[in-house]
């Protein structure tokens, strides 16, 4: 049986994106509404599966081994409010300095291998994200895009997403 996903950005949707650069745990703050969207959506069967580009670490603004600490401290933090994520895979790119690459959304390679990992029904899945890059990306990978503003509930999509089901 293949499995039902929801591919969150980081910034903006799950956190506040308002700093163009979040890499402190101590700036890393939860979204109003985050955990009950969420809950909604892990009741209903989705798993989780964080997709974000974090060009600071090419432009030498923070390192590799900040943005897993703030990804664990993420995961860890969810799993206290009961939400699970299957995944989190990131971009570390930044084309200007490291070249042009697949995994920098709009390019779908992140989300390619975790629908690969996971066996993801591209059909049942969803893209929840703040940006045309996120939109786009969905898009391309065959995934349903759904996007919101920067910092904004998610509450209302996953009400429309579960009608939808």
């Amino acid at each position: 049986m293949r499995t039902k996903a929801i591919f969150l950005d980081r910034d903006g949707v799950i956190n506040d994106g308002s700093l163009y650069y979040t890499y402190r745990i101590s700036d890393f703050k939860f979204n109003d509404g985050l955990f009950e969207g969420l809950r909604m959506l892990r009741d209903a069967g989705f798993i989780f599966v964080v997709i974000t580009n974090q060009a600071g670490v090419a432009k030498g603004l923070y390192s590799e081994r900040d943005v897993e600490a703030l990804h664990q401290y993420m995961c860890d933090e969810l799993r206290k409010q009961g939400i699970e994520i299957a995944g989190v895979y990131y971009c570390p790119h930044y084309p200007e300095i490291s070249g042009p690459c697949e995994c920098r959304k709009p390019g779908t390679l992140l989300i390619e291998r975790a629908i690969k990992e996971f066996n993801i029904d591209r059909t049942q899945s969803f893209l929840i994200g703040d940006g045309s890059r996120d939109i786009e990306a969905a898009e391309r990978a065959g995934i349903t895009g759904i996007k919101i503003n920067k910092n904004e509930s998610i509450v209302p999509y996953c009400k429309e997403l579960l009608k939808m089901q």
